[in-house]
């Protein structure tokens, strides 16, 4: 199916572009979501009427995204999570949780402004890439801990899941030590 893109849709093209897409892809998401019109003769030329005002309204959203971008880009923002001794969450942190996390410190985003490839499993530091406008993104760095003070050693370059490592040779001397208490010889 033929489309006419009324803003940047990344991977596909910029406004006013008329291209090519899978039928499902146009109407599952640029048509429902006021991205895109079916290309007919008709939408051409309301399209040609009304390409100022959408210039001009994608330039307005575009200057708005980029004062909200100042504001927000190389922010880091903590999230508390129950994880593991190897620093496995139980559980995920997904795109609606970011979104959360960001709105309660002051940002206004959604859940379909995250660009979140999989979900985070792991405790760490991690970026996350905001989509604001198609054409303005900022990158924020999610520290994900199990509390408040593993969030600051984090912060501070921490690795926080290293176990303390212990010499093998002492805890084979532990172990014989037991056996001879025992009256068991020691094989090794």
């Amino acid at each position: 199916m033929q489309v006419i893109l009324l803003e940047r849709v990344p991977k596909l093209g910029q406004m006013g572009e008329v291209v090519r897409v899978r039928d499902g892809f146009a109407r599952n998401f640029l048509l429902p979501h006021g991205k895109a019109l079916r290309a007919t003769k008709t939408n051409r030329e309301h399209f040609e009427a009304q390409r100022a005002q959408l210039e001009a309204r994608n330039l307005e959203r575009r200057a708005e995204a980029q004062t909200v971008a100042e504001k927000l880009d190389g922010k880091s923002f903590s999230i508390i999570r129950q994880a593991g001794e190897t620093g496995v969450l139980y559980g995920s942190v997904a795109t609606r949780d970011i979104a959360e996390i960001v709105t309660e410190n002051g940002f206004s985003i959604g859940r379909n402004q995250v660009d979140l490839i999989q979900p985070i499993k792991t405790l760490g530091l991690h970026a996350i890439t905001i989509s604001l406008h198609p054409e303005v993104e900022v990158r924020i760095t999610l520290n994900v801990a199990r509390s408040v003070e593993e969030a600051e050693r984090q912060a501070r370059g921490e690795d926080v899941t290293a176990r303390e490592a212990f010499d093998l040779d002492d805890l084979g001397l532990e172990v014989g030590a037991a056996l001879e208490e025992e009256g068991v010889e020691d094989d090794r």
